[in-house]
């Protein structure tokens, strides 16, 4: 196989001059798109920053490659990319899986990151799936369905609905359909999705945030979320109390897991806020 091009997408606002970039990097199951919008409202506001909407490793774009599928792996891929870009890399916005897909590229980035923010992505191990319950559930059903096709999009839709599934959910599962021969299937490889998970719920990512120096870390929660339980609620408050403004705590009381979808405005207000002109 050849080497991993992780597929990316650049953002910026019109006749900007954007001298960094801010990497997008997005959740299980999903794609660079899943955040194009906020990235384009983003470097509306603050148009020094270019956003990079970037698919990781066996999601979206980034399909069919050898490698770790791990968080490391996965990581690996994003530093590669960082590497190749026409403006360095100061910052990165990161959802979920993502976000420890971004811990794990920071040391590598020391040298232009200046931050990171964690869209409700827990840093600690989560060994019970605590707050991904509909993701392991929306997996099983895939993997019941594994090596069917369908007439269209529209059925496959209609199939994930049939089976109990949210119809947005069903929707936003179908950004993965590819039509092959006249017949729409699911394009991500389930088995390197499972590893992929796998080795996020067993990562400990906590030492990156603590460690004595490094980027200014933006924790940014949904209140309704389970990914955090109280004790890594209590251990990022004082963290933020302690760490003399570079790590920041801001919890979206409307918010579940998908902050980006459920308080948009709200998340972007943060976003702003927190991460300043290179």
């Amino acid at each position: 196989m050849a080497p991993l091009v992780l597929r990316h997408e650049v953002v910026s606002a019109p006749e900007a001059q954007p001298t960094r970039s801010l990497l997008f990097l997005h959740g299980i199951l999903g794609a660079g798109t899943n955040l194009r919008s906020l990235a384009k409202r983003f470097v509306t506001v603050r148009p020094r920053w270019q956003g990079v909407l970037v698919d990781l490793r066996a999601h979206g774009g980034s399909l069919g490659h050898d490698g770790a599928d791990t968080v490391d792996g996965a990581a690996d891929d994003v530093v590669a990319l960082a590497h190749g870009l026409s403006k360095p890399v100061g910052g990165m916005v990161a959802h979920s899986f993502g976000g420890k897909v971004a811990l794990q590229s920071v040391r590598r980035l020391k040298d232009t990151l200046q931050h990171v923010a964690l869209l409700d992505s827990a840093p600690g191990t989560r060994f019970d799936h605590r707050g991904s319950e509909l993701t392991l559930q929306v997996l099983g059903l895939l993997d019941r369905l594994a090596g069917q096709t369908w007439a269209n999009r529209d059925e496959f839709v209609r199939v994930l609905v049939d089976q109990g599934q949210d119809r947005g959910v069903a929707m936003w599962l179908a950004m993965n359909i590819v039509v092959d021969q006249g017949r729409a299937r699911f394009a991500l490889e389930l088995p390197r999705i499972h590893s992929l998970l796998e080795s996020y719920f067993s990562l400990d990512a906590w030492p990156v945030l603590e460690a004595a120096e490094g980027p200014a870390f933006h924790l940014i929660n949904g209140g309704r979320s389970r990914v955090y339980d109280e004790a890594e609620t209590e251990k990022a408050r004082a963290l933020a109390a302690t760490s003399n403004g570079r790590i920041t705590l801001d919890v979206l009381p409307k918010a579940g897991h998908w902050v980006h979808v459920d308080d948009f405005e709200g998340l972007l207000k943060v976003l702003v806020e927190r991460i300043d002109e290179p």
